[in-house]
């Protein structure tokens, strides 16, 4: 055992062993571990190429909770994969003119290499990358079989068109209207593209999450339950006698809404369908107006969240439908707040007692009739009130005989039944959550498994050729999807017929790699199967850990895939994450200027010195290269793009692994945020050092010593150090279970310090004080290992602490357990003041009376010395703390 402490040789040798003992390696019910299995699963990454210190901290959040529960007796699973398709590879193409497959398949290469000096418990041979053919293939034969049960089907959709590319965006790709890329202003288009049938599961999503799933965090059960958003309600039909080109009824002569608000039917004063609605269409073929503004609303955006701000603008089609109950004519009107994709694609509109209709009923002059009223408050058609839209005091007025005066649910309830007998509607349920569409017209993704032949139509790709394989040696130029050109892939025989077809260009959303990859994971080598009964045996996933930025998406299609798969037979179980943890940002200091033409720069904090003012607040900064002042922006999250980023390769090459994983334990607990500190950095690595130190100066008395404790032969100074141990150890052992890594290492700290102090006081010559420091020296090692599992490693062998556990390992060792007995001190220390000022200590025993403390106190050296042989005017005893005699 070397004095120094160097990390860089402790840490190889250490990853050395692990690696030539395969020690992660999990096997289904190892005979090894009494409590069974629990798997521990981070949330796999993109393959961007930069592992950073976020990735760092949730790695290493699920490296100590793999080694807690291993030491407690647990098989744990501890795996790593790619989320390796997606648009980032595409556009990676574009910018370098390399196929996204070799961009990808590096960057997973270097990643790795970056994760392998933190000395991550990860069973590698379960990896997996979602662009591989072996795991893809599965994707596309679940994909046939929900096909088969109608799960999956295709339709038309609108999308977000750039004409330029060739190519769909995501919501988030469109800024300003326009395309990120190409800056070509983005179309609404009408498209066909494949669906899953998510809503027929909507109820059971959320009944689940709003009644299960008590180990995941209530901000994110919150999160889920209002995106899948149910509403009760009324749908019901508006008759018509709207045709289209061919004469025929539009939907059988019925425009269909849904309103929460059906006590309000007596104010409608207009419906307003979608620019995609074949209403809007019929309208915009005769008038130019119409036609005018659904082309203008192609242009805008089909994100919700915008469509909730925007302005609210409409055309009248000129076109009426019949109210269900009066039978009047109700004018149809074209408004571009109005979704295709969301329930009929049509609303009612009540401007008295909706603010949206509100506003749209004044800019275009539309009536504004009073259906509902509360006591005591005047109605004004020309001011929107909050009360206009209350359904817990309000009544119904101006409705008719049958629903005047009655509140909402009565009246909700009467008109449900009115329109039921009319055979128009009824009560319904409707969810805020719609089917998922996963067409991408994309390349770098899950070929969808279809073929198009014009004699038999769509026709799935047979089991056999499974899988279709995406090629990889395209390279995208931005002119579309590269796969439109590519006639090796394109050209196929009809599964059916054996005429000349062409396959599906589509490829499946990325969401759709991450809704399983889990359970792949524990099945990562069956050539002929989804998952087999190694699945069985590992899921549901005991911890999930990941970001709160995949509350919503992520997390709710894995709960439908792993309900879809539960239907088709293939797994027991109905949700497959038990406990869910979403770990902080790392964040950083912000520097940044701006530049002439406007821009900004930033800079890396490395080369900043900060300004502050009288209170040392941080309020400016220089540079130390020119002394040039620059601003600073604050604290964000830890980013390339503005130069705070922290690289864990250099940072582990300066300090060691073992650092980097402290600090990020001990900055914060895991939920919350973490902020960057260089001295907190430098903190860490003191302690290590202090840490190694004192077990090399303790390393012969450890080693010599005995394995168990002899209470009754301990001296003074190292009773008390076992009773520090053990009452720190408690609060360990409930640190872990709750998992609170932060205090953990505050424990291991106070730990160390406490054994330094014991060996300063007094040395451990005899026998049972020596026992004493070899038991601390393994609570100490054993408590801290799952956090710097590295010195651990190196400290448990050179002080041959697993003597005692059957030369066992440190990763198999068991976890320290706190002795009562040392909790049960036989003596208390208290402090002793002589006229309010400490004067030293006196030791009593620990069941003294308030008497039997004074008459030692009084007796003690230090109240003779001062007091010359005065008697105490008076003692005041502070229990199990202090002594104060006044002379």
């Amino acid at each position: 055992m070397d004095e120094r402490y160097d990390p860089r040789s402790i840490e190889s040798e250490a990853r050395a062993h692990w690696q030539q003992t395969n020690a992660y390696r999990a096997v289904e019910h190892d005979p090894r571990f009494p409590k069974g299995k629990f798997y521990a699963c981070s949330m796999l990454p993109y393959p961007s190429g930069i592992l950073h210190m976020g990735h760092v901290r949730n790695y290493t959040i699920n490296d100590v909770m793999y080694r807690h529960l291993r030491m407690s007796g647990y098989n744990v699973l501890m795996p790593m994969g790619w989320d390796a398709f997606g648009l980032p590879a595409e556009n990676a193409a574009l910018k370098n003119g390399v196929a996204p497959a070799k961009w990808t398949w590096d960057n997973i290469a270097y990643m790795k290499q970056q994760m392998q000096p933190l000395g991550l418990s990860i069973d590698w041979s379960r990896e997996v990358a979602t662009c591989s053919p072996d795991y893809y293939k599965w994707n596309q034969w679940l994909f046939l079989r929900m096909r088969e049960k109608g799960i999956a089907y295709r339709k038309h959709g609108t999308v977000n068109w750039d004409p330029v590319d060739q190519t769909v965006l995501a919501n988030e790709q469109v800024v300003d209207g326009k395309g990120w890329r190409s800056g070509a202003p983005v179309e609404k288009r009408d498209i066909p593209m494949y669906y899953l049938r998510i809503t027929d599961y909507a109820g059971e999503l959320l009944k689940e999450v709003t009644e299960h799933l008590e180990g995941w965090p209530e901000r994110v059960r919150m999160m889920q339950a209002n995106w899948i958003g149910r509403s009760e309600g009324v749908r019901f039909a508006f008759e018509h006698d709207i045709r289209d080109e061919q004469g025929q009824p539009i939907d059988e002569g019925r425009l269909y809404v849904f309103t929460t608000r059906a006590d309000t039917i007596m104010g409608v004063t207009f419906v307003a369908v979608a620019p995609e609605h074949p209403i809007a269409r019929v309208a915009a073929a005769s008038r130019p107006a119409v036609a005018a503004f659904v082309e203008e609303a192609r242009t805008g955006s089909a994100m919700e969240a915008d469509l909730a701000t925007m302005e609210k603008q409409g055309v009248d089609t000129g076109l009426v439908v019949r109210h269900p109950l009066t039978g009047a004519d109700v004018p149809v009107w074209v408004g571009n707040y109005v979704l295709m994709s969301y329930g009929d694609g049509a609303v009612m509109g009540v401007p008295a007692h909706d603010d949206r209709d509100f506003v749209f009923a004044h800019k275009y002059g539309l009536p504004i009739r009073q259906v509902i009223s509360v006591d005591n408050q005047p109605y004004d058609t020309n001011q929107w009130q909050e009360w206009y839209a209350d359904k817990q005091n309000g009544v119904c007025v101006n409705s008719g005989p049958l629903l005047d005066g009655k509140g909402h649910q009565d009246a909700v309830d009467t008109v449900a039944a009115q329109l039921a007998d009319k055979g128009l509607g009824g009560k319904h349920v409707q969810y805020r959550l719609r089917d998922w569409g996963i067409s991408r017209q994309r390349y770098w993704g899950t070929p969808i498994p279809i073929i198009h032949c014009e004699s038999c139509g769509e026709v799935p790709v047979p089991d056999k050729d499974l899988p279709v394989v995406l090629p990889e040696d395209l390279v995208p130029d931005g002119s579309g999807n590269p796969l439109n050109k590519s006639e090796a892939f394109l050209k196929v025989d009809c599964p059916c017929c054996g005429k000349p077809a062409r396959r599906e260009t589509d490829t499946m959303d990325t969401f759709i790699d991450s809704s399983w990859y889990y359970m792949r994971y524990c099945s990562h080598d069956n050539n002929e199967a989804m998952v087999d009964a190694r699945n069985d045996y590992w899921m549901p996933m005991d911890q999930y850990i990941g970001g709160i930025e995949h509350a919503v998406l992520h997390l709710l299609y894995a709960r439908f895939w792993t309900k879809v798969m539960r239907d088709m037979g293939l797994v027991k179980f109905d949700e497959p994450f038990k406990r869910l943890l979403t770990q902080g940002m790392v964040l950083n200091h912000i520097y940044q200027r701006r530049t002439a033409k406007g821009g900004i720069e930033y800079f890396w904090p490395k080369d900043v010195e900060n300004v502050t003012d009288a209170q040392g607040r941080v309020v400016g900064a220089r540079l130390k290269s020119d002394g040039s002042e620059i601003d600073y922006a604050g604290i964000g999250t830890m980013s390339k793009s503005k130069n705070n980023g922290v690289d864990p390769t250099s940072l582990i090459e300066r300090f060691g692994a073992d650092t980097a994983r402290l600090f990020v334990m001990f900055a914060s607990p895991p939920e919350q945020t973490l902020e960057w500190s260089d001295s907190g950095v430098e903190g860490a690595s003191r302690f290590l050092r202090r840490f190694w130190a004192f077990g090399h100066a303790q390393r012969d008395v450890v080693r010599g010593a005995a394995d168990t404790v002899d209470a009754a032969g301990l001296s003074e100074a190292w009773r008390d150090l076992r009773y520090e141990v053990h009452t720190v150890l408690k609060q360990i052992q409930y640190d872990y279970e709750r998992q609170q890594y932060n205090t953990i290492v505050s424990g291991a700290m106070k730990l160390l310090n406490a054994l330094e102090a014991a060996a300063q006081k007094q040395a451990p010559t005899a026998a049972a004080d020596a026992a004493a420091l070899r038991e601390g020296m393994s609570i100490l090692v054993r408590s801290l290992y799952p956090i710097v599992p590295h010195i651990g490693h190196a400290l448990w062998q050179a002080l041959e602490l697993g003597r005692g556990f059957e030369g066992r390992e440190i990763i198999d060792a068991p976890l320290p357990v706190v002795d009562e007995a040392a909790l049960v001190k036989s003596e208390l220390e208290l402090m002793l003041q002589v006229n309010g000022k400490l004067r030293g200590s006196i030791r009593v025993p620990a069941d003294a009376d308030k008497a039997a403390i004074e008459q030692v106190a009084a007796a003690s050296p230090e109240v003779a010395r001062i007091g010359e042989g005065k008697t105490p005017k008076r003692i005041i005893v502070v229990p199990g703390r202090l002594v104060n005699v006044v002379l």
